[in-house]
């Protein structure tokens, strides 16, 4: 039978561990974020398996985590989990979500309602509209007038910001990722929304020498913000959304992009999102 290579985290009996002010899950989110991880799901309170896409990369994940796992008692356990479709089944239980005006629906939870609905294939190691940052982003997205507006969305994962931008009237929707993963499920995605006028390219941002939009969307983490700010700075004419960073990191993201006005600054949970206009006269 195949097997899949996951880490298994346990809490010493505490469901209510935490690390950093973050529950188990967001801060496995944070450690993990630039690991090959495929699926992650909670198999009891304060138990939770990661899964990765070979023995290799489970192996530096496990390398690499933070010393403050011990320190908060969390168990680390490397294990081979035989595939009885547990992908399929975390994902069947994932519903609909409505933020603001917008409802983010999985094919099989698509509801019948007047809000702009945008389908979303779940897919293993990217966003659906369950994370608080992809949230904080599509709620930054309706607080502006999209109309005819030019539109760069950097790490763009499932697509869903990207769809959504196109849904809500941008003339141009350019969607980048430097993982061929997350461009094929992007790229599904589109398939699913034929209303969203997206174009899609495999791109490390790193790399990118893309002409200036009139906005960015960049839903990275605190620390890719920080590095690639100049960059992202360069990209835009007018706006643009950040998220994807701790609020402990918001004073350095700020500092980062100190050139630019912030025009709104939300925030859900222990993840922040800004918005910044153009830049000062």
């Amino acid at each position: 039978m195949k097997t899949w290579p996951a880490l298994t985290f346990r809490t010493s009996g505490d469901e209510q561990c935490s690390l950093d002010g973050l529950p188990l899950d967001e801060a496995l989110q944070v450690a993990l974020m630039d690991e090959a991880v495929t699926a992650m799901t909670e198999l009891s309170p304060g138990v939770w398996q990661v899964f990765f896409a070979d023995a290799a990369a489970r192996d530096r994940a496990s390398a690499g985590l933070p010393a403050e796992f011990g320190e908060a008692g969390v168990e680390v356990s490397a294990d081979d989990v035989p595939d009885e479709d547990w992908a399929g089944r975390s994902q069947a239980s994932l519903k609909a979500v409505r933020v603001g005006g917008i409802t983010v629906a999985p094919p099989w939870d698509v509801p019948q309602d007047n809000a702009l609905t945008l389908i979303i294939q779940p897919s293993m190691g990217f966003g659906t509209g369950h994370h608080a940052t992809t949230r904080l982003c599509l709620a930054a997205l309706q607080r502006l007038d999209l109309q005819g507006v030019d539109v760069l969305d950097v790490g763009t994962g499932s697509g869903v910001l990207a769809i959504a931008a196109a849904r809500l009237g941008a003339s141009r929707v350019l969607a980048i990722d430097d993982d061929p993963d997350a461009m094929e499920a992007a790229r599904e995605n589109v398939e699913l929304n034929p209303g969203a006028d997206v174009t899609l390219g495999t791109l490390d941002l790193r790399q990118a020498h893309l002409r200036p939009v009139d906005l960015v969307l960049a839903n990275l983490t605190g620390g890719l913000l920080v590095a690639a700010a100049a960059t992202l700075l360069g990209m835009s004419r007018n706006r643009l959304i950040l998220s994807g960073f701790l609020l402990t990191e918001a004073p350095d993201v700020r500092a980062a992009f100190a050139e630019r006005t912030i025009e709104h600054e939300g925030q859900e949970d222990e993840w922040g999102c800004l918005t910044l206009a153009a830049r000062h006269p």
